[in-house]
């Protein structure tokens, strides 16, 4: 006899009927739970998409269906794909057995689950339902008794018994499935039962039945199964579940335009769950509470009170509170966001790093999210005396260091040679120099051996003197968005009236927001104005590829980089830095936490203006320096920010390491590596 799928054999006709009924009625109810979903989504505000489908069409292949950022932690990632495969292929599978039977068979009297097609469906099914199996096994180990600290969330769970529920629920529905086939088996008998290895197995045990029992059994376990995979459909709204279906739309919808951008949905900054956007509201919705982000955050690590998915739990038991109350603006119980359920302290501990979000298996943006809280911290004054002097400078005199704008400039008087004035005269290059490479004495002689390495090349290059100011990105990062667009626009009026090509900078938060936060291309007396944005480390990469860089004392040390936050996982510019240090004859070794997985030094989203918290173990940068002093070959740590030559210097005075190990910028190895002496200009 030619193997086929037999539907509903063994079950009453009413049975039959009964399993149509509850299938539609689960049907019913997960839509009726999503739409409560959608319903809270649309009373966030407006929020355009930038970007391309292509790019979330990409996203969504990439991260959505291949998981690829569950597999960078490799227990829990395995854990994950074995349960998202798993139970992909069991609803694939019933997808099939419904098209067969209520689709094929009935209106075409024709079965394609027959035959080879039948065996190895059976034989695909039965090895992903073990493969689901081993999934929950291994989800149940590690939550109930590794017990990670990242699972041990300290806020309570809006849902307490989810993750036992997903866990015992979805191995129930597998378990029953394999029982009610091994049932089947044994008391049909049927031709090619092997390549249902599993449920052929079970049936040699069954055999000790009857056959009524055997009979009896299988229907049973059939009912149960049935029973249990319709409440699992019906639950999933009300249910941490809801993941499976929120987490693949938030990233088919993840805006395409650049990372890291904090564009604001109100300038208000957010009190109130209505105050965030629908695509927010989707993201809160999103997270799977897995942790990953608390397990990569620096102002975690080192004692800060901040967890990024502790922000995402408090935030979700609001959006829970919305779906239950009537008016719902601010969530459970009508709390603002502010006092009670988030703390000044919290708010104000984060770096901005983006690690929680370059980690984020789902695509979340945690640090958009921390950043609309703050701006209602500014606007209602809850920020701390330094915060508000820095402001107040930049205000005032267009600098965090309250210096007057004819001081920004003063690094350039003992060069002996000058530098152009880009307001005055047509360059190549305009320096953007940025407020602590122009005033802070630690980085101000870095800033002059930058110059004189562009003046040593032949590079065009000038800058705005008195007439650049702060670039704003710490600014918009604390929450203060008008000061931003005041800082922008400023800056705009004088680059649109100046003469040259491209914008370089040696600081890395300036990079980013002139190059993907300042709207570029412009409309100048009617010409559109969109200059190309180089880091420094761009540049010397591209002049050493063309061999215009001189090496005459070639360095011959082991050094570590370390990748600045918004140069690298912002900017996604790790490559170039490393291949100017290799060109120099310098041996880069890394740290463990490189590249993207880089460890903030602690500077970014205004933590530079700010004193420590309390309860605060050790600064970012000191833990990163302690980082490169297990490397035991590596004589200097490589910047390639002025912020973190500032904060690394700090730190290794800290750590008393001084005599073990150099902070150097990679500007200040150029130099050392060409050997440069006063007045030198190489040959363009």
């Amino acid at each position: 006899m030619e193997p086929i799928r037999v539907t509903f054999w063994n079950v009453p006709h009413w049975a039959e009927l009964g399993q149509y009924g509850l299938g539609f009625l689960a049907v019913l109810i997960f839509a009726y739970g999503t739409w409560r979903h959608v319903r809270i989504w649309r009373r966030g505000k407006p929020e355009p998409l930038s970007g391309s489908w292509t790019d979330r069409v990409k996203n969504f292949l990439l991260f959505a269906i291949g998981q690829k950022k569950v597999l960078r932690d490799p227990y829990p990632g395995v854990m994950h794909l074995a349960i998202f495969w798993g139970m992909a292929f069991l609803l694939l599978g019933t997808i099939l057995a419904t098209v067969d039977w209520d689709v094929t068979h009935l209106f075409f009297d024709y079965q394609f689950l027959k035959g080879p097609v039948y065996l190895m469906y059976e034989l695909v099914l039965d090895l992903f339902t073990v493969v689901l199996l081993a999934g929950v096994g291994m989800a149940f180990y590690r939550r109930y008794v590794i017990k990670p600290e990242r699972l041990a969330a300290t806020v309570t769970p809006t849902f307490p018994l989810d993750s036992l529920y997903l866990i015992g629920i979805l191995g129930l529905i597998a378990l029953t499935g394999l029982a009610a086939e091994g049932f089947r088996i044994a008391a049909q008998n049927p031709p090619g039962a092997a390549w249902s290895p599993v449920g052929y197995g079970l049936s040699k045990i069954f055999q000790v039945f009857p056959h009524d029992t055997q009979l009896a059994l299988h229907f049973g376990f059939w009912s149960l199964h049935g029973l249990l995979a319709f409440g699992f459909i019906a639950s999933i709204p009300f249910s941490k579940a809801f993941h499976l279906f929120s987490s693949p739309i938030n990233i088919l919808l993840r805006d395409a335009g650049p990372k890291g951008s904090v564009m604001p949905v109100n300038e208000l900054g957010a009190s109130a769950m209505t105050d965030f956007s629908w695509r927010q509201l989707l993201q809160i919705d999103s997270c799977t509470w897995c942790g990953r982000c608390q397990d990569v955050c620096p102002a975690h690590a080192c004692g800060f009170p901040l967890s990024p998915r502790d922000v995402l739990m408090k935030l979700n038991q609001q959006l829970v509170g919305m779906t239950k109350s009537t008016n719902g603006a601010k969530g459970n119980n009508g709390d603002s966001l502010h006092g009670t359920i988030f703390s000044r302290d919290e708010l104000w501990s984060c770096t901005t790093c983006m690690a929680c979000e370059e980690t984020c298996p789902v695509l979340l943006e945690q640090p958009r999210l921390l950043v609309e809280l703050r701006r209602h911290l500014l606007n209602t004054g809850g920020m701390d005396t330094e915060v508000q002097d820095v402001l107040m400078n930049l205000q005032r005199y267009g600098n965090s260091f309250g210096q007057s704008a004819k001081a920004r400039a003063k690094w350039t008087k003992d060069l002996g040679f000058p530098v152009k004035d880009a307001r005055k005269e047509p360059v190549e290059y305009l320096w953007f120099v940025g407020d602590y490479a122009s005033f802070d004495p630690r980085v101000q002689e870095i800033t002059k051996k930058t110059a004189q390495v562009l003046h040593a090349l032949g590079i065009d290059f000038g800058i705005l003197y008195d007439k650049e100011k702060n670039a704003g990105n710490d600014a918009r990062r604390i929450g203060e968005e008008g000061l931003f667009e005041m800082l922008r626009d400023g800056n705009l009026k004088e680059l649109e009236s100046a003469q040259f090509h491209t914008l370089l900078t040696t600081d890395p938060h300036t990079y980013h927001v002139l190059k993907n936060e300042y709207g570029f291309p412009r409309k100048t007396n009617g010409e559109s104005f969109s200059p190309a944005v180089l880091h420094y480390t761009e540049l010397f990469e591209r002049l050493m590829v063309e061999g215009r860089i001189p090496v005459r004392q070639a360095l011959n040390l082991a050094v570590t980089y370390h990748d600045p936050c918004y140069l690298g996982r912002y900017n996604g510019i790790y490559e170039s830095p490393r291949r100017v240090l290799n060109g120099l004859g310098a041996r880069v070794e890394e740290m463990p936490l490189n590249r993207a997985d880089s460890f903030c030094c602690g500077a970014g989203g205004g933590r530079i203006w700010m004193k420590d918290l309390p309860g605060v173990t050790e600064r970012p940068a000191v833990r990163r320096i302690r980082e490169a002093l297990h490397l035991p070959d590596v004589s200097v740590f490589v910047t390639a920010c002025p912020k973190d030559y500032a904060m690394f210097g700090d730190a290794l005075k800290t750590v008393g390491a001084e005599e073990r190990l150099r902070v150097a910028d990679v500007s200040e190895l150029l130099y050392e590596a060409m050997a440069i002496q006063a007045e030198e200009t190489m040959p363009s």
